[in-house]
């Protein structure tokens, strides 16, 4: 069987497995964070502000892995929801930092336990050996396809 043809099933594709493993990932969370008024969508930008609050909308963009245009419409959702206010900065008018409010902080300690869980819930059956292995290859994965979208990214030449 040649390569093409493993792939015409897609349970042998990685990137299919992933994309499912995360839509279940998505489910789960939602499952536990929608009681407090958070979405799976909502999370992934608190979690990177309980971590380090203040950030420029664009380095939060960044480390959540999300276009800016996703991004600002996150934020607003966020902002009605009173999880977060945006300020313009005082040294440069152009960036704008993300603040938790004191509603969203107190979200954390209950949170992030559903987080725990859900990566419990995930893991069941597996060894840490194969935990480790499958953090290791996940993360080399996300790496290469990095690099891969680096190389073809248009360059600004003459043409």
């Amino acid at each position: 069987m040649s390569e093409i043809q493993l792939y015409a099933d897609p349970t042998n594709s990685i990137g299919y497995l992933t994309r499912i493993a995360f839509r279940a990932f998505s489910r789960a969370l939602e499952v536990r964070t929608s009681p407090h008024g958070v979405s799976s969508g909502q999370w992934r930008f608190l979690r990177v502000l309980w971590r380090e609050d203040g950030l420029t909308q664009r380095e939060l963009s960044r480390r959540v892995g999300m276009r800016e245009p996703t991004t600002v419409i996150a934020l607003k959702s966020l902002e009605r929801s009173g999880f977060v206010t945006r300020q313009k900065s005082v040294e440069d008018r152009r960036k704008v930092h993300v603040f938790l409010t004191p509603e969203a902080r107190a979200l954390e300690a209950t949170l992030l336990p559903a987080v725990a869980e859900v990566n419990a819930v995930a893991l069941a059956g597996l060894t840490s050996t194969e935990i480790d292995i499958l953090r290791k290859a996940l993360t080399q994965v996300g790496r290469n396809l990095a690099i891969d979208a680096d190389e073809e990214t248009p360059t600004d030449s003459a043409a």
